[in-house]
């Protein structure tokens, strides 16, 4: 019996020593303990995105990662974090793979403002991202000098379809769409109908690091992919939950929508969030249903 005591107190003391030297973070030995609660991730690019819901979490710690922020709190006891990303597809992927790596979370929600693809959605309504796709992974047709500039002859470009090069391999011509959780989707439709402020809809969520504001563009975009809605966060952060094996799912509501003169609205984004918070909780008492 002593023996295995002092080997216990021996592993404790190596662990510490490990903490101390900074091998180990405290964190990162709390949320990778076996048994632990595994905690929800949501992601919002920009503080009008995310700050509301950080405001009604308990017991809120902030922690920092590079650039990127995290809210640690609790929602209904269960541990919940707010990850402020920063915008555009190169932060959002690295954010998420930081939160992965860092916290262990069971599932990631994305969710902020977005502009509308589809004429029949207005400012306020929100979309279930059934299904994610990168819209800025493009190849161009082949044109000469002077040949000119046309984009509606674009193809898409699947980078994950190929391991060699993408623009060569004629199966990378195609694309890709991330599915969302069937899990968080069915429990955001569970609540849709606590949100009174607009239609909540299962749809398809573009990304990509453009902002479209030719409507023909955005037309030939709902056509060619399906697009509902398009943002600069999602379908990076869909590829890295994929990656991972983690349960993803986006969530977003229009701020304005050029294909039927819809106007900017920044309320939009404190009002996802109150949907948002109604999603989690609702999901949260499925998990502990399991």
């Amino acid at each position: 019996m002593k023996l295995k005591s002092y080997a216990s107190l021996a592993i404790i003391a190596a662990l510490f020593l490990l903490i101390l030297a900074g091998f180990i973070t405290p964190s990162l030995f709390e949320t990778k303990v076996e048994g632990a609660q595994r905690p929800i991730i949501i992601q919002g690019p920009m503080p009008i995105e995310a700050e509301k819901i950080v405001q009604r979490l308990d017991k809120v710690k902030e922690e920092k990662s590079g650039s990127f922020v995290f809210y640690k709190g609790t929602l209904d006891k269960y541990p919940v974090i707010v990850a402020l990303t920063g915008k555009g597809m190169e932060n959002t992927a690295a954010a998420t793979a930081v939160a992965i790596e860092k916290y262990n979370p069971i599932a990631i929600i994305n969710e902020g403002t977005s502009g509308g693809h589809d004429p029949n959605l207005n400012v306020s309504d929100i979309v279930l991202g059934k299904r994610v796709t990168n819209i800025g992974s493009l190849k161009t047709e082949n044109m000469d000098t002077n040949q000119g500039i046309d984009p509606t002859k674009w193809i898409p470009m699947d980078l994950m379809a190929s391991k060699g090069s993408a623009g060569e391999d004629p199966n990378a011509e195609n694309i890709r769409y991330y599915e969302g959780d069937k899990d968080l989707l069915a429990a955001a439709n569970a609540v849709k109908d606590t949100y009174t402020l607009g239609k909540v809809v299962e749809g398809t969520i573009g990304s990509a690091d453009v902002w479209n504001n030719e409507v023909d563009r955005i037309k030939w975009f709902h056509t060619k992919y399906g697009t509902s809605v398009e943002e600069m966060e999602g379908a990076a952060a869909a590829q890295i939950a994929k990656d991972y094996d983690v349960p993803f799912l986006g969530i977003r509501v229009l701020s304005n929508n050029k294909t039927n003169g819809g106007k900017y609205s920044p309320d939009t984004a404190a009002a996802n969030q109150d949907y948002v918070y109604e999603v989690v909780k609702k999901y949260i008492s499925t998990l502990s249903s399991k």
